[in-house]
């Protein structure tokens, strides 16, 4: 590589490599290392696909290192995040990733970019359903023959039951699942799945086929279905189908309940697809990878060694320290100078009812928020990890405490802890709420409600405006001028003007609603 290339990302990045250096700020730049030397370029890349475009790749082969660009610095956040507990594979070698210190990669004038740029195009070819997979026939649609938005599951050698939480905890990573049907059939445990998207199905066949749920057993054999979609009636143990969250549960069993809804939520509510189910456990795969046959989407996963679901309490995350099944979470990476209790109630209380709040006194970047259940702090985690809050991009674990401790008399305490249990502004505490429907992640359009009739746009726009946001767009309901979704310069700026203006008193007795919206304007 010439010393005149452009700045970007050259060899000598892996110079800061000896020890291991500090992490970066986030960057849709990410850098990987240890990168096994017979990788493809394709292999590379579908480490980021299932968290978004993948738009540049630069290979340094010699150094067994590579730079991978994401389409958003989201994108980039979520694989982060992802691949953080659950140490990535590609033919069998752990990989290391990390930000760069790049914003962005201009390979244009480098040698030997050409495979890259080949192996991109493919890739985004069938991200956008334009064409199949390298090695795999294509019908004049574009996609492969007999390709589905429905699998077909099998598990065999099932030494531990498999429940269709687990398999929507495993197959939501690839794509929005609409309905899963499971039965037994020639004595096996099988299942139907249906994707909002035949690409999706895809690719979890291509990551998930010949996987092990659990460590050497319950293994995933996977093909495509001849029905185009599923018909479910019923949504119990057995059946579901996540769009329609009011059928009835047939058969006498009790019908899924508000919070269960809440935490399984529609599909509109996962919208990146490593989300995680909302309300479950991540997935957190065991170091040793299985000898991954697979070099595909998720030779990340190793054995999927899910965590059983926290709707049991039986979850067993390997290598953390929180209490399954906790309700008390541990937030870090926050800024001292910016983040108070009433902030981080508003902010957790999107996703639960917050109990108690505690900013710690000698680490104010670290707090401790009680939930009212681990359902709850379940998800918020989900939702909340990963998310830039005042300038820094928030930690959020279970933490090892299963309450938080209010101070002593005459204890000093600078009004760090508080305890929010009687709080009016609980979104959750009537049973069957319609806010469990309304649950959604941090996103850029924000939905408000119980705006009163003299309050224009223009107080809205500004009201924001002086929280220093920057209002891209604004409408209100058509039919119901109560309501309205403001669309903001960022998530970051959402999340901020949603803790600061939620319950503000807009005159009249009115005080404005605020929550993130799954639409955009």
């Amino acid at each position: 590589m010439s010393s005149s290339t452009p700045a970007t990302a050259n060899g000598n990045d892996s110079k800061k490599f000896k020890g291991d250096r500090s992490p970066c700020s986030p960057s849709r730049v990410l850098h990987l290392r240890k990168i096994p030397n017979d990788v493809t370029e394709a292999e590379v890349i579908s480490l980021g696909l299932p968290f978004g475009k993948v738009t540049n790749l630069l290979m340094l082969k010699g150094k067994s290192q590579a730079f991978l660009e994401m389409a958003s610095e989201e994108a980039a956040v979520t694989m982060v995040n992802y691949y953080t507990p659950v140490t990535p594979h590609l033919r069998s070698q752990p990989v290391y990733i990390q930000y760069s210190n790049h914003r962005e990669l201009k390979t244009d004038n480098l040698p030997n970019q050409a495979r890259a740029q080949a192996a991109l195009q493919a890739v985004n070819a069938v991200q956008s359903g334009g064409l199949a997979l390298a090695g795999v026939p294509t019908t004049d649609g574009g996609l492969p023959p007999g390709q589905s938005s429905v699998l077909r599951i099998i598990v065999e050698n099932l030494f531990y039951p498999v429940t269709l939480e687990v398999l929507y905890q495993i197959f939501s990573k690839f794509g929005t699942v609409l309905k899963i049907i499971t039965f037994t059939k020639n004595n096996q445990f099988q299942a139907l799945l249906q994707y909002s998207d035949p690409v999706n199905a895809q690719y979890a066949k291509m990551a998930l086929d010949g996987q092990n749920i659990y460590n050497a057993c319950c293994t995933l054999r996977i093909d495509f279905s001849k029905l185009t979609s599923l018909n479910v009636k019923y949504n119990n143990d057995k059946s579901r189908d996540f769009t329609r969250l009011d059928l009835p549960s047939g058969d006498g069993q009790p019908s899924i309940d508000p919070t269960m809804a809440a935490a399984f939520g529609t599909p509109g509510i996962i919208s990146s697809p490593y989300a995680g189910a909302a309300g479950f456990a991540p997935a957190i795969g065991f170091p040793q990878a299985a000898g991954l046959s697979v070099p595909a989407v998720a030779s990340a996963l190793g054995p999927l060694a899910i965590t059983t679901s926290a709707m049991t309490g039986r979850m067993a995350i390997p290598g953390i320290t929180g209490i399954p099944g906790n309700s008390v979470l541990l937030v870090s990476n926050l800024n001292p100078d910016a983040i108070t209790p009433d902030g981080l109630f508003i902010l957790f209380g999107v996703y639960g009812d917050v109990h108690r709040v505690k900013i710690m006194f000698n680490k104010k970047e670290n707090a401790l928020v009680q939930m009212a259940d681990a359902t709850q702090s379940q998800l918020a985690m989900n939702h909340l990890n990963g998310q830039k809050l005042y300038g820094k991009v928030l930690r959020v674990t279970l933490s090892k405490h299963q309450t938080v401790q209010l101070p002593r008399e005459g204890q000093e305490d600078q009004g760090l802890t508080k305890d929010y249990s009687n709080s009016p502004l609980h979104r959750f505490k009537k049973p069957g709420s319609k806010n469990f429907q309304n649950i959604f992640p941090p996103s850029a359009t924000l939905h408000l409600s119980n705006i009163p009739p003299s309050i224009t746009v223009e107080d809205l726009k500004s009201l924001f405006g002086n929280t220093g946001c920057n209002v891209k767009n604004f409408k209100f309901f058509p039919k119901d001028r109560k309501m309205a979704l403001i669309q903001l310069g960022s998530v970051e700026e959402a999340i901020q003007a949603l803790i600061e203006l939620h319950n503000h008193n807009l005159g009249e007795n009115h005080h404005l609603r605020v929550s993130f919206s799954k639409s955009t304007i």
